[in-house]
């Protein structure tokens, strides 16, 4: 739907607000951040752009989604921790962390259901206990909440930074130091919507910090440790992309190349989890042990440069 504009100076998200009483200003910002408006005919990711009298908005409203029904399915979980109030779960590659488009099904959350009977509801139906997330293919230790006030503590965890969320992950090349720090945002990719990349705040981007630290370095390749003081969406993934240095099997940010294994998706794993007990204050540490590719890549590439 197309609009113009009739008043000098307001936001953009006011404008399409006052256009649109019917629809929440929330809703609007996220369809603004998503891609969905154009203004002057250029892509508009920020709702607080300043629009003036005659310009041009064009808005879309992507087709409704189905409502999701989440069914428990019995699909086997690999525990490493579990009390009354939270689990924590070594996530496979290929598993979706909750259902989506394109993913109704065989997502965590399913197996969560099953697993867990009292699980649905917490903190929403179609993410029912998830504090966060992990990519489809990123393996590693993920916790859920089991109740609404553990569900709410873990999460202020994560944002106040007491939650510590390690990586491990294989890049190409070496950098030229032993440790760092990747500032720079992340945002929506402006030329491909299914991607995200380094883009200014200005441009949509979000405040995203990555600390690095070599542990080996395999020839023209480098075992890397990760610890995420932010949480966006392929964090870890874009930064490294933007270092230079891509992530092995990450063919959305890197290259297809051959190491002879036949890699699930990039190799980045969840390697270790730190947190609060929410009723207890008690350290949790979840170490979540690598998938065999991981091993036998690292094994190939140490044989490689003995």
């Amino acid at each position: 739907m197309d609009f113009r504009v009739t008043q000098d100076k307001e936001r953009l998200d006011r404008c399409l607000a006052h256009q649109l009483p019917d629809m929440t200003r929330s809703r609007l910002q996220k369809l603004i951040e998503g891609g969905q408006v154009h203004l002057n005919g250029e892509l508009c990711t920020t709702k607080k752009t300043l629009v003036s009298c005659g310009d041009t908005i064009a808005l879309h409203l992507p087709d409704p989604e189905p409502s999701l029904t989440l069914k428990p399915e019995n699909i086997p979980l690999d525990i490493l921790y579990e009390d009354t109030t939270i689990i924590i779960v070594n996530k496979s590659a290929g598993m979706v962390v909750h259902p989506a488009p394109g993913h109704y099904s065989g997502t965590l959350v399913n197996a969560l259901l099953h697993h867990c009977h009292d699980l649905a509801g917490i903190g929403g139906v179609e993410r029912p206990g998830i504090v966060h997330r992990l990519d489809k293919d990123t393996t590693g230790a993920i916790v859920v909440a089991k109740t609404d006030f553990a569900l709410q503590h873990l999460q202020k965890q994560i944002q106040s930074k007491t939650a510590r969320r390690e990586y491990l992950g294989i890049i190409y090349g070496t950098p030229k130091t032993t440790a760092g720090k990747i500032d720079a945002p992340v945002g929506r990719h402006l030329g491909d919507r299914k991607k995200m990349a380094v883009v200014s705040v200005a441009g949509g981007g979000r405040n995203a910090i990555t600390h690095w630290q070599v542990l080996e370095r395999l020839g023209n390749y480098t075992l890397m440790q990760f610890r995420l003081e932010t949480g966006r969406t392929h964090q870890i993934r874009v930064h490294s992309a933007h270092f230079g240095h891509p992530l092995v099997g990450d063919i959305t940010y890197g290259s297809r190349r051959s190491l002879g294994v036949n890699l699930s998706g990039q190799t980045l794993h969840a390697h270790r989890l730190c947190l609060e007990h929410p009723l207890s204050g008690e350290p949790i540490e979840a170490i979540a042990p690598l998938p065999s590719e991981f091993i036998k890549l690292l094994d190939i590439l140490r044989k490689r440069n003995r």
